[in-house]
């Protein structure tokens, strides 16, 4: 189809949505050239008006829905459209899925270079109050001097005051208003991005599945702890139901981290406990898992019936692997479990866990994965199945050279960033690694995210190399 020149698209112009885009865009093409137009909906009629104009595409805005989609609903929440987290509220969950599915399809294709496989998506088990892990920006208004907690609006960094937000568990509501109301009393300020200074910055809450606990993080703009934030720890903890342990971060500098590298427990435990595959796992501030729990159980049953259904007591590598969530929950269909994670914190707390759930086949190292690997490689140790699960960016080149060396049979990759997946597994397609599906997990419904797991077999891999 021709592309037609920039010049010629009118500022506004009725449009068909065709798709959705890798982030939850949705996409109409005019003689071939591509429009991205937030909440929008395959299938809506759209009168949109032109906001930027580049040689390839324009981004555009919603004047009016001329016709809706089937699929379009009323969104839950009434901040859908300010605050940005849930981009895809407004259609039903259904299509969601479908929608999920074509974007992973449309990544590899894209990226990948061919088709692959992509099975249709297994949805979150909850799609309301599912996440559990909650990270509230603090404010304040400068008149009142009101106290204000939420998330930023879209493609900003104003703050949006969030009273009630359907996708955390609705306890953390009540301790968000909470904190609010006392900090104003005790004088505790909210901080101020431009100016640097404010007492609060973010509260932090881990939520627990399991047992409806919750850890309380107050980040602080210091650099120790204040008397006043003392105070309102304590008020959390003895005030508040189901608060398993209040703490203070200290992060005093200038930084898009929310976390500084300093958290004093000041009441209760420092941590919260949850359950996956029937073991008990510790969460603390820093600890990297799931936000949706139900979700990420889901994905570590379907790994481990695959394991079990095409393995007998195989020798595992849990890469990348936090506080070794895989590794724990493999470790009792394998002969031995590898786990190599970077962060000392996470193998700290996975040598107690290892410990208190009494599994004694797994051997934990802490430092850098491409490290290990060549390490691992020069003894000339192998494993039957190597378990990648890496930040968002993807695996290195070396890892990923490496993981083909130490591993015999087959690769499990899991990955919440389609177009470094697909990255990645052209990589390893180049080197002779065939994939045999992707399994797409909604782990955050009503957003444009999506989990995957693909298997990737190695019996063509040469491992010379």
């Amino acid at each position: 189809m021709q592309i037609i020149n920039k010049k010629d698209i009118p500022n506004t112009l009725t449009v068909k949505i065709e798709k959705l885009s890798n982030l939850g865009l949705g996409i109409a093409k005019v003689d071939g050239y591509v429009i991205f137009i937030p909440n929008s909906c395959p299938g809506d009629v759209v009168r949109v008006k032109i906001t930027k104009k580049n040689k390839k595409f324009a981004n555009a805005e919603i004047i009016e829905i001329v016709e809706p989609s089937a699929h379009r609903v009323e969104p839950i929440c009434k901040m859908q459209k300010v605050c940005g987290s849930c981009q895809l509220q407004f259609i039903d969950y259904k299509a969601q899925l479908l929608y999920k599915k074509e974007i992973v399809s449309d990544t590899m294709r894209s990226i990948y270079g061919s088709d692959v496989e992509v099975r249709d998506v297994i949805p979150s088990p909850e799609v309301m109050e599912y996440r559990h892990k909650i990270q509230y920006p603090i404010g304040q208004t400068k008149e009142s001097k009101r106290i204000l907690a939420g998330y930023y609006k879209i493609g900003s960094h104003e703050l949006v005051n969030i009273k009630h937000c359907p996708i955390q568990p609705e306890y953390c509501d009540r301790i968000i208003d909470f904190i609010r109301e006392n900090a104003q009393e005790l004088n505790i300020s909210g901080y101020d991005e431009n100016s640097g200074r404010g007492d609060l910055r973010h509260v932090v809450i881990r939520s627990s599945y399991a047992n409806k606990k919750n850890l309380v993080v107050l980040v602080a703009n210091a650099d120790r702890v204040s008397e006043k934030l003392k105070k309102l720890s304590h008020s959390i903890y003895s005030q508040l139901e189901n608060i398993q342990g209040v703490g203070v971060n200290l992060n005093h500098k200038k930084t898009n981290l929310i976390l500084g590298e300093k958290t004093y427990i000041l009441e209760g435990d420092g941590y919260i406990e949850e359950n996956l595959c029937d073991k008990t796992f510790k969460i603390a501030p820093k600890t990297f898992f799931q936000v949706n729990p139900a979700s990420a159980n889901n994905i570590f049953r379907y790994v481990k019936k695959y394991i079990t259904d095409n393995f007998s007591e195989p020798t595992i590598l849990d890469a990348y692997a936090g506080i070794t969530a895989f590794g724990i929950c493999m470790s009792d269909i394998a002969s031995k479990v590898v786990s190599i994670e970077e962060v000392k914190e996470s193998v700290e707390l996975a040598k107690q866990i290892i410990d208190e759930n009494r599994i004694t086949n797994i051997e934990l190292h802490q430092g850098d994965a491409g490290k290990f690997f060549s390490e691992q490689s020069l003894l000339g140790r192998q494993f039957h199945l190597t378990i990648l699960d890496p930040p968002r960016k993807g695996c290195s080149i070396n890892s990923l050279d490496y993981a083909l060396k130490l591993t015999k049979d087959k690769i499990i990759y899991v990955s919440c960033n389609p177009a470094t997946l697909a990255r990645d597994l052209k990589y390893l397609k180049e080197k002779g690694a065939e994939v045999e599906y992707i399994q797409p997990f909604d782990m955050f419904p009503h957003t444009y995210h999506i989990e995957n797991v693909a298997i990737i077999n190695l019996s063509e891999v040469c491992k010379s190399m």
